[in-house]
């Protein structure tokens, strides 16, 4: 057999790179190792960029908008062959960080091949000067995750629960028998119960929106000291918050050599909350599509259903998605609770880690794809809500129970032991239609009591639900 692992092009290891490539692209422009190396270009530009312009080095040249023009267009033209020579750099430093220094400074050398006047090739002693790895990395890592929440992840997430708050609408009024603890109980709407759903994701949409991306730059063990070894007049704890908050990052003032990552840890918590929401969607979803509450159209779900059994359609969406929240939030807790711990001043556990953020995200993104397109593929059933609810008479155990008690303490006579009445009527026992409206005749209760009794049914028997959806509200996401 030939050797797989030697074929070109290189076969992906992990189906988010293979199999779901389409779905999960959008992420490798920022979560990417290419990615992140070009975000650290990116902070070490700005960050000799800044020290120039504020004339922060004495003796520094003060950089051209020519020269900062030329600088900026690094990352922006950064491609195939800038990621081949950077790793050709790192294969010979061995260390991630320097190997962009080093090829930032091979930049700098060729300025004055296309400025005519240029202080770029006198600038090398600027380039990541005062910093420790972590100065550049935590940045990059800032920006890089804050671009791909805002640009991939969270728009993604909002599509579907738009797409939800629609459903939830159009089925708002559709009466359904609820199953709590799988049994038959209290009917409610279809509609209200995509709408529960649909509020507790928007919630952490919103929560998710107003995440802080943290950043420092303040040397390797963040007090400063090389910073004032060399410059002692600067003032270098306001010039670390305005380089930071310049990158539209929020600045941590303490910290030691590395950013804490508790604002990682905060959003993955988030996000892996979000993500279970969706599993309980996706089960919920499963559980209809089985008693028949929603039908699947085959076109729609792209699915041809059993190969070995024609008649089947598979809800293979919604345990697609099902299967890939979990590995996303076994990734997303395993990173809260790591990145959250450095021992001393640093340690390593945090690098390799942060390079799986992108899988959970993936799949996370992976599930979000499935969901839209399994809800897209639905269509409500009503003619089984119906028969469901009219072989549940039962269910109006509660309300005559409950109408009983409110007679009993209005005055009415013969309302004793409800709630026992009821049980030796319905409980372990097949409920008609004539069975409730005779026990509500004999009860001997107000007549307008009696006759609002008599008028319900189990599908009239909802409550406020198709009222309570009016309340949903996903403005603001």
């Amino acid at each position: 057999m030939k050797n797989l692992a030697q074929l070109q092009p290189s076969i992906p290891l992990g189906p988010l790179d293979g199999r779901y490539r389409t779905e999960t692209a959008a992420l490798v422009n920022f979560l990417s190792e290419p990615a992140l190396n070009r975000a650290r270009i990116t902070v070490e530009i700005e960050w000799l960029i800044f020290l120039s312009v504020n004339r922060v080095l004495p003796g520094a040249p003060v950089l051209s908008a020519a020269d900062q023009a030329y600088l900026r267009q690094i990352p922006e033209e950064f491609g195939g062959a800038e990621i081949a020579e950077l790793k050709e750099i790192e294969a010979e430093t061995r260390h991630d960080v320097k190997a962009v220094e080093y090829f930032l400074k091979r930049r700098l050398d060729d300025a004055p091949n296309h400025l005519p006047e240029t202080a770029l090739d006198t600038v090398h002693e600027i380039v990541h000067i005062f910093c420790t790895s972590e100065d550049i990395n935590n940045l990059a890592y800032a920006i890089t995750i804050r671009d791909a929440v805002q640009q991939v992840w969270l728009p993604a997430a909002q599509e579907f629960v738009v797409q939800l708050a629609e459903l939830a609408r159009e089925t708002a009024a559709q009466p359904m028998l609820s199953r709590t603890h799988g049994q038959t109980a209290t009917p409610s709407t279809l509609g209200k119960e995509v709408a529960v759903l649909t509020h507790r994701l928007a919630r952490q949409l919103r929560r998710i929106g107003k995440q802080e991306f943290l950043g420092k730059i303040n040397g390797a063990t963040g007090t400063y000291g090389a910073h004032l070894a060399g410059v002692p007049d600067a003032n270098w704890v306001d010039l670390s918050r305005r380089f930071v908050t310049h990158l539209g990052l929020t600045w941590n003032p303490l910290t030691t050599q590395i950013e804490s990552h508790d604002w990682m840890a905060e959003l993955f918590a988030d996000m892996a909350r979000f993500n279970r929401i969706a599993h309980n969607l996706a089960t919920d979803f499963w559980t209809y599509i089985s008693l028949g509450y929603f039908r699947q159209n085959l076109a729609a779900q792209g699915s041809t259903g059993s190969s070995t059994m024609p008649h089947k359609v598979n809800p293979i969406r919604f345990e697609n998605a099902e299967a890939n929240m979990e590995i996303s939030n076994a990734l997303l807790d395993t990173l809260s609770a790591t990145l959250v711990t450095s021992r001393m001043q640093r340690d390593l556990t945090d690098s390799t880690t942060q390079r799986n953020i992108g899988v959970a995200f993936g799949h996370s993104l992976l599930a979000l794809s499935n969901l839209r397109r399994g809800v897209a593929g639905l269509d409500v059933a009503p003619e089984v809500l119906d028969a469901d609810l009219n072989n549940s008479w039962e269910v109006l155990a509660e309300p005559i129970q409950q109408a009983m008690r409110a007679a009993a303490i209005a005055g009415a006579t013969g309302m004793a032991n409800p709630y026992e009445r009821l049980k030796e009527l319905t409980r372990g026992h097949r409920v008609t239609a004539e069975d409730m409206r005779s026990f509500i005749a004999e009860l001997g209760m107000p007549a307008d009591v009696a006759a609002r009794l008599l008028e319900l049914t189990p599908a009239s028997y909802t409550g406020l639900a198709a009222e309570l959806v009016e309340l949903l509200d996903i403005a603001g996401l």
